[in-house]
C-alpha cells in the first residue's frame, strides 16, 4: 500500500514553540543551547521559515526530542523513563580554547540550575565572566586534576573533591596536568 504524503510540510514553528514553552525556556535560552539565532527561531516559530536538516537537529538535541518528534504535530506519548543517549547529548564545545562541555540537565532548568559534564584538554581552560548576581558553581573533579580560580586566588583540586564558588564574578577552570581531567559542574542561578 502506497502511503499518502500531506501536501503541505508539517508545521514545526507551532510544534517547536509548544516544546520551547512546556520547558520554560525563552528564546534566547533555546538559541544560546542549540546555537540557531534568536531571529531564526523566531522566524521558525512563526513559521516564516523552516529549519534545515542541521538547524532541525540541533533545535531537537537541544530540546531532548528526536526529529520526528520536533517535525511531528502529533503530541508524542510520554515514556515513563526517557533517555538521552550519549550522542544526542547536546554539547558545547570551546576546542580553541581545550574544553568541551557537555549539557546534561534537562532544557527546562537552564537559567535556574544547570549541569554539565567538564572535559578539559591538558593546558585547557573554561575561562568565564561573571554570571547573575548570586550565582553559584560546585565544580567536582572526576578525572585529573583542575585548579579553579575566581578573581585572582586560586585553588587546586584532589581527585573526588568538590570547589564551590560564587559564580557572579570572574573566574576559570584550567587543567594544569598532563593528562586530560573530567569534572561535573553545576551551576544554580538564583
Amino acid at each position: 500500500m502506497k502511503k499518502v504524503l500531506p501536501n503541505t510540510p508539517p508545521e514545526v514553528g507551532a510544534t517547536l514553540q509548544k516544546m520551547r514553552l512546556e520547558r520554560g525556556l525563552t528564546l534566547e535560552d533555546l538559541s544560546r543551547t542549540a546555537g540557531v539565532s534568536k531571529s531564526m527561531l523566531s522566524q521558525i516559530e512563526r513559521e516564516k521559515a523552516n529549519p534545515t536538516i542541521a538547524v532541525a537537529w540541533r533545535l531537537a538535541n537541544a530540546l531532548g526530542v528526536s526529529i520526528a518528534e520536533l517535525l511531528s504535530s502529533e503530541s508524542p506519548k510520554l515514556d515513563p523513563i526517557r533517555v538521552l543517549e550519549a550522542h544526542e547529548t547536546p554539547t558545547l564545545p570551546g576546542e580553541h580554547a581545550g574544553y568541551v562541555l557537555r549539557i546534561l540537565g534537562p532544557m527546562e532548568l537552564a537559567g535556574k540550575y544547570e549541569w554539565y559534564e567538564l572535559t578539559l584538554a591538558p593546558g585547557g581552560a573554561l575561562v568565564s565572566n561573571s554570571h547573575d548576581p548570586g550565582a553559584s558553581e560546585h565544580l567536582t573533579l572526576l578525572n585529573g586534576s583542575v585548579e579553579v580560580e575566581v578573581e585572582g586566588a586560586r585553588k587546586k583540586l584532589k581527585l573526588g573533591a568538590t570547589a564551590r564558588y560564587d559564580a557572579d564574578k570572574n573566574h576559570a577552570i584550567r587543567n594544569l596536568g598532563k593528562t586530560e581531567a573530567k569534572a561535573l559542574l553545576v551551576v544554580i542561578h538564583r
